[in-house]
C-alpha cells in the first residue's frame, strides 16, 4: 500500500467545490497529500480547506487568468515549497436555470455561441494554463503527476435518448460543448505526455461516467440502463482511480485514459 501513500506531497484541485472534486480533495487528502482547494470561490474554497485539516488551503482563482494562476503558484510554493499532483477538474457542464426554454436552447440549432465560446474557454484553456503554469514547476523538479479530468462523453457521442421522460418527450439536449471540449482534454494529455515525458511528469486522463445527484427519475433510470453496472455513479466511485493515478501505483503509466464509467462505453 505503500505505492499509494502521498505523504509529503503537494496536490492541487481545480473546480474543488464541484460534486466529484470535493470528493477528489478528499482523497487525496487521506492518501497524506497537502491539498489545494482551489476554486472561483475562495472563500467557500477556504472553508472547505479547513474542514479538510490544518495543513490545507484553500484559494479562489479563475482558471482562465493566467496572472491570477502565477500569483497562486507563488503561494503555494511559498508555503509546499513543490508542486506534484495537478487535478484538472474545473470544467462547465451545461445546466439552464428555465427548465422549460432548455429544450431549445440546447438544441444544436439554437446553442449559443457565446456559451460555446465559454466552455471552450474554462475546460480547454484552462487545462492548458493550469497545465502550463503549475506544470512548469513540475517539470523543473523533473517529477509530478498531471491528471486531467474529461468524460466518457469525450469518447463517445452523447446518447440523446436518456434524456427523454415517460412520455417520450424530449426534454434536453447534450450539446456540443462537453463532448467537444472534453474530447480536446483527452488528446491534450496525450501532447503533454509527450511533450514533458522526459522530464519525469506523467501526465494521464480520468474519464468518469455519470454522477447521480438529484436528477428527475426518468434521467437516472435511463441512464442506469445503458449501463452495464446498472446505476450511475456514486460521488466517491472516483477515488480510488485518482488516488492510483497521483500516486507511485501508476509510474509507469503516461498519456493514457483511464475510463471509470460502469461499462457505459463498452457497448
Amino acid at each position: 500500500m505503500d505505492l499509494f501513500n502521498l505523504s509529503g506531497k503537494t496536490a492541487i484541485v481545480t473546480g474543488a467545490l464541484g460534486l466529484i472534486g470535493q470528493k477528489h480533495c478528499e482523497a487525496l487528502a487521506n492518501a497524506g497529500a497537502n491539498v489545494v482547494v482551489a476554486d472561483v470561490n475562495g472563500d467557500k474554497a477556504i472553508a472547505f480547506a479547513a474542514q479538510l485539516g490544518g495543513q490545507h488551503l484553500g484559494l479562489g482563482f479563475d482558471v482562465t487568468d493566467k496572472a491570477a494562476l502565477e500569483n497562486t503558484r507563488a503561494i503555494i510554493i511559498d508555503r509546499y515549497n513543490a508542486i506534484d499532483i495537478l487535478v484538472n477538474n474545473a470544467a462547465i457542464n451545461d445546466m439552464f436555470e428555465n427548465p422549460a426554454l432548455a429544450k431549445d436552447l440546447s438544441a444544436f440549432e439554437n446553442y449559443p455561441v457565446e456559451v460555446f465560446q465559454r466552455s471552450l474557454d474554462v475546460n480547454i484553456t484552462g487545462v492548458f494554463l493550469c497545465s502550463q503554469v503549475f506544470g512548469d514547476v513540475m517539470a523543473k523538479q523533473r517529477s509530478g503527476s498531471i491528471i486531467n479530468v474529461a468524460s466518457t462523453y469525450g469518447m463517445v457521442g452523447p446518447d440523446q435518448s436518456i434524456y427523454k421522460n415517460e412520455q417520450g418527450e424530449q426534454i434536453f439536449y447534450k450539446s456540443a460543448a462537453y463532448p467537444v471540449t472534453k474530447g480536446a482534454v483527452i488528446n491534450f494529455t496525450r501532447f503533454l505526455a509527450a511533450y514533458w515525458g522526459a522530464k519525469g511528469v506523467r501526465v494521464n486522463t480520468l474519464s468518469p461516467g455519470g454522477v447521480e445527484n438529484g436528477q428527475d427519475a426518468f434521467f437516472i433510470q435511463n441512464y442506469s440502463a445503458r449501463t452495464l453496472l446498472g446505476r450511475m455513479a456514486a460521488a466517491n466511485d472516483y477515488q480510488g482511480a485518482l488516488v492510483f493515478l497521483a500516486s507511485d501505483a501508476s509510474a509507469y503509466m503516461t498519456g493514457a485514459n483511464l475510463v471509470v464509467d460502469g461499462g457505459w462505453t463498452a457497448i
